[in-house]
């Protein structure tokens, strides 16, 4: 009776403080902040991997905290399956800007099993968050045994270049060929969310090759616009990189002002934009009827949305430039998500802007030739109300008002 009574005491307790709550799930939002972004990449070294961090604020390497690495069965785990302090570290501060570089190395047979890795320099509890530096172990990730550099011999920490900038590819094994093979770009921009099967249509299985060509891979390269595959001799690692014009991922040419209107205005708009004596001119006009003439207005939304692109491009570009991408497209419209999930091979990103704006949408990873860590958008119909909330944000000059 006495065990009866007890039983039933922890009962009404339970009820009373209500049900149990699960702990929060890990937000990975601050991975597409600009500013809070660790950027990575990896370089095979015989068993080893080698780790590459760019921090954004190199204060945070002259703390004297170490470096503490996770390793995660999957994304959303919530304990790590090991996880360990890495105190011998290469750290150089870089000669402009406030960013510093870190790079150590990890035994492959410590990754056996492990999906992602998570690395902070502070406290242990900081590399847990989803504001540390992440990294999914891709294949690729795995095997490259080469890392692209910029003109100072620095890692470059991006899978493009501008036209004719130089830049370098380090590999582990000296005295090997660099394989360069050269595509078609891209202008394809991404369909809308709420799309069908029947309005993508039939994309491209296969691009047709354009050149190729052969260097010593501790050889300097310029390369001409294009999309490229780099591989070490003929069947070793490759990587992706997108070559493009101007002073990208920023906008310089009218072409590249008018290009992505094309997920906030019609056809009809951006052809007389095109055909106009002074299209930089035209844009300005554009965004002027927008903000109903208000000079200040337009201004605002000008900044907003071509930061937007420029910051889609930074973020996402791979196998074309990031603001033609699935994630780049709602990045653009929407804005950066407020809460981004992952499990597995897939990101959710959710919206709760306001009424209008309150929605969640899910990428699957699509990994490819040139780009491994490629998501696609999982189109449904309901999308639809949400996308065309946002474009008529665009469309009315609201976007841009402060509170959004």
């Amino acid at each position: 009776m006495k065990n009866l009574t007890s039983l039933l005491l922890l009962l009404l307790t339970l009820l009373i403080a209500g049900p149990l709550q699960a702990a929060p799930r890990r937000d990975f939002a601050s991975q597409y902040r600009p500013g809070l972004t660790i950027e990575v990449d990896t370089r095979r070294e015989g068993d080893s991997l080698r780790v590459y961090l760019r921090f954004p604020n190199r204060n945070a390497l002259r703390r004297g905290f170490p470096l503490h690495v996770m390793g995660w069965a999957d994304f959303n785990a919530r304990k790590p399956s090991w996880q360990d302090t890495v105190r011998r570290t290469t750290r150089q501060q870089l000669p402009s800007g406030d960013a510093a570089l870190l790079n150590f190395a990890l035994p492959l047979s410590r990754l056996a099993g492990t999906q992602a890795l998570s690395m902070a320099i502070g406290p242990a509890e900081d590399a847990l968050s989803g504001d540390a530096a992440w990294l999914r172990l891709t294949p690729e990730n795995l095997n490259r045994s080469f890392v692209l550099l910029d003109s100072m011999s620095q890692p470059l920490m991006r899978r493009y270049v501008r036209a004719r900038e130089v830049f370098g590819v380090a590999a582990y094994a000296p005295g090997q060929t660099l394989n360069v093979y050269r595509y078609p770009l891209s202008s394809l921009a991404a369909a809308p969310p709420m799309a069908s099967t029947n309005i993508l249509g039939q994309q491209p299985r296969t691009l047709g090759l354009q050149d190729s060509a052969r260097f010593n891979a501790d050889q300097l390269l310029r390369l001409p616009v294009g999309l490229y595959l780099l591989r070490l001799g003929n069947r070793g690692p490759q990587l992706g990189l997108l070559v493009e014009e101007n002073q990208f991922p920023k906008l310089t040419s009218a072409d590249e002002l008018i290009a992505p209107l094309i997920y906030v205005s019609t056809s009809q708009e951006r052809q007389k934009l095109f055909d106009a004596p002074d299209p930089k001119k035209a844009v300005d006009y554009f965004w002027l009827g927008v903000a109903n003439d208000d000079q200040d207005q337009a201004r605002q939304l000008i900044r907003m949305f071509y930061g937007r692109v420029i910051t889609a491009n930074q973020f996402f570009t791979a196998h074309k430039a990031g603001w033609l991408t699935d994630r780049g497209m709602l990045y653009v419209v929407l804005g950066p998500p407020e809460t981004v999930y992952r499990n597995g091979n897939e990101e959710r990103w959710v919206y709760r802007g306001g009424q209008s704006q309150v929605g969640t949408f899910i990428f699957r990873a699509k990994p490819s030739t040139f780009a491994a860590d490629n998501y696609e958008l999982v189109r449904r119909p309901e999308h639809e109300y949400l996308w065309y909330a946002a474009v008529e944000q665009w469309r009315k000059g609201r976007t841009a008002q402060p509170g959004r």
